[in-house]
This record gives structure tokens, sequence and C-alpha cells, in this order.
């Protein structure tokens, strides 16, 4: 999950992390995030072990006191630098939702959609936005569109959602598009 660590946001961002974790939990997922108690990606962390559910936190060693290391989660992970720790967020990762946050927010969405619309992976891309804060973004994306800079796929690649809700029923949706069925597990078993 890709989200928020700055403080000096609006409480409804962490409200919004805190549903979130608290729908994650409710639905039988684990969270993997960037290991920080601040912000939004504290709240969410927070709400997801409330809530009985897993967490596990990947944090950059330089960053482990600046944004405060979550060592309340069930598994923390601290990497080397910041690529490592996207290299291992993306490994553990089912599937891909993020939430309203700042330019480090933005690099890891742009990473996750570029290789997704290269064919990279196919796992869901979701971004839950019930305030329009990346509607300028997707603004920006039509117009490089329109200008033919983009994949016709782009826009296939990702979801935008404006509820909790819808954004975990298309999350949950795709991933189970994803696992293979019984007669291919049967097949890969035969074979």
């Amino acid at each position: 999950m890709f989200l928020a660590s700055h403080q000096k946001i609006d409480r409804k961002y962490l409200t919004l992390a805190e549903e979130v974790g608290t729908e994650l939990a409710r639905r039988g997922h684990s969270l993997v995030s960037g290991g920080a108690t601040v912000s939004c990606m504290g709240a969410v962390a927070r709400a997801v072990r409330a809530g009985g559910g897993r967490t596990v936190g990947v944090i950059p060693q330089a960053l482990r006191d600046v944004e405060i290391a979550d060592t309340d989660s069930d598994e923390l992970v601290v990497t080397a630098d910041m690529r490592e720790r996207k290299g291992v967020m993306d490994a553990r990762s089912d599937a891909f939702l993020v939430l309203p946050g700042g330019i480090g927010t933005l690099e890891e969405l742009f990473e996750i959609w570029t290789t997704r619309t290269l064919g990279h992976h196919d796992r869901p891309l979701v971004i839950l936005d019930p305030w329009g804060v990346y509607a300028p973004l997707l603004t920006l994306v039509e117009g490089l569109h329109a200008e033919g800079f983009t994949r016709p796929n782009v826009f296939d690649a990702i979801s935008w959602t404006t509820t909790v809700e819808e954004a975990f029923d298309l999350l949950e949706k795709r991933t189970r598009h994803l696992e293979p069925s019984a007669e291919e597990l049967g097949e890969a078993t035969a074979g």
C-alpha cells in the first residue's frame, strides 16, 4: 500500500487510512506498507492490527528514526535504501492500493503503473481518492495519452475509485482473476 508519511495533513486522510486498515483486516488480507508509525502509514498499520490483521513494514535504514520504524509490525524489514524498499514491497504484494500522498507516493505509483503497462506484472493497481487529489494527475496522463506519449493500455492498467468498499471489491475481483483455477492446478500437478 502506498500512502502519506507526512504529518502536516488534514485529519480526513488519517481517517481514510484507518478505514482502509479496518476493512483490510475485516476482509482477511495482510498489509505490506512503508514500515513507519507516522501519518497515514502508521494509521493504516495500527488499524489493521486492531482488526486482527497481519502487517509487514518495509523501511530503509536511513528513515528508521525519521519516520519512526513500526516495531509493532508482525514483520519489520529494514532495507539499505529506498530502491530496495520498493523492491521488497513489490515482491511481497499481491495487489497495490494507493491513497492520497506526496511525491514519494507518486513515485511508487508510477513505478507500479509503468511496469504493469509494460506487462511486467498483472497485479491489480487501484487508486482510492475520495476527494479528487489525483484528478490533476489523471488529466495530465489523459493529455499525455492524447499526444501519443503513452501506450494504449495505460488506463487498463489502473482503476480509480472513491470509496473504500469499491477499492477492495476491485482489488479482490482482479486478484481472484489472477489465481489459478482448480482445473489449472490439476493440470499443473498432472503435467
